[in-house]
């Protein structure tokens, strides 16, 4: 929705791809998200397109229509001539004839208190504004440093040094790659690629912490309560990956938990592991473990890993 609230005044209202220096709002969502005389908060997305094209955005004062544009008047011309009496199977139905309407009709009118033709006065008015040049539109959401120096996107893990562990960054999602940047300054701390896989870790061997944190030994604990095998199975991943494979430990150590409560047979947490321990880099849900007797559950509690 900010996406074509950006785009649409652009390129779709002006009548052509330029844009104007000074943009009036009128305190649109999409735009402002708090309105406000001295500093009011604009959207994350609106911002970098008024940084990106050097335009200038106002936002209007609150109940103060003398400082607002003529926009619902154009509005309710447009509802009482073209749109009125009319219906449409679709929104793109409706654009495509008030596309035309526009270019054939209400341009080549008279305007009734300037007693000049629209198309006119907006041939003097293009040669001002800015043109447009290409923008990469993204969606911005916040994420906290994990354990691990990571934030999780779409089940992925990307490294977010210089933030430190428990601090709030601010995330630009693109189309092929994200930002992950500063939530009080914006600055630009990592870039990285999308990932191409769900569940892929993007940090350098280098930067991965493999000295144990309370998380580890509170996960560690939870794999010695369900048996000698699990500790071992989660030891050896903790000692591969570090404080990344705290979510590998967490979910196994869940997985056998859920298994005797399905089974309720004691045993069943040392057979799946040593199933699973075949390999060692395998991640819960162990699919090379391909025993008939743990396909069944491994169905029911699929859910419990996507």
């Amino acid at each position: 929705m900010a996406k074509a609230a950006c785009r649409q005044p652009l390129r779709h209202i002006t009548g052509s791809s330029r844009l104007s220096r000074y943009v009036v709002l009128d305190n649109l969502k999409e735009g402002v998200l708090k309105p406000d005389l001295y500093e009011p908060e604009l959207n994350a997305l609106y911002r970098a397109v008024l940084a990106h094209y050097g335009a200038v955005a106002d936002p209007t004062r609150v109940r103060d229509p003398n400082r607002k544009g003529c926009v619902e008047n154009a509005i309710q011309h447009t509802q009482s001539t073209a749109l009125k009496g009319r219906r449409f199977e679709s929104i793109e139905e409706q654009n495509d004839f008030l596309e035309r309407w526009e270019t054939r009709w209400a341009a080549q009118r008279i305007h009734g208190s300037a007693c000049r033709q629209v198309q006119a006065m907006f041939e003097e008015e293009r040669i001002h504004l800015l043109p447009l040049t290409g923008f990469a539109y993204f969606v911005q959401s916040e994420r906290t440093v994990d354990d691990a120096t990571c934030v999780r996107i779409d089940h992925s893990s990307y490294a977010a040094r210089p933030a430190t562990i428990g601090s709030r960054v601010l995330v630009r999602l693109f189309e092929h790659h994200l930002e992950i940047r500063d939530r009080t300054t914006l600055a630009l701390l990592r870039t990285h690629p999308r990932a191409q896989h769900r569940g892929s870790v993007l940090l350098p061997s280098d930067e991965r912490p493999y000295n144990p944190s309370r998380e580890t030994r509170s996960i560690l604990a939870q794999a010695r309560q369900i048996g000698p095998a699990t500790l071992a199975l989660c030891q050896q991943w903790f000692e591969q990956d570090g404080r990344v494979g705290h979510s590998a430990c967490a979910g196994l150590s869940r997985w056998p938990g859920a298994i005797q409560d399905a089974s309720s047979n004691k045993r069943a947490s040392v057979r799946c592991v040593t199933a699973c321990g075949t390999t060692p880099r395998c991640r819960p849900p162990p699919n090379n473990c391909c025993s008939k007797l743990w396909l069944p559950w491994m169905r029911r509690y699929r859910e419990n890993w996507t």
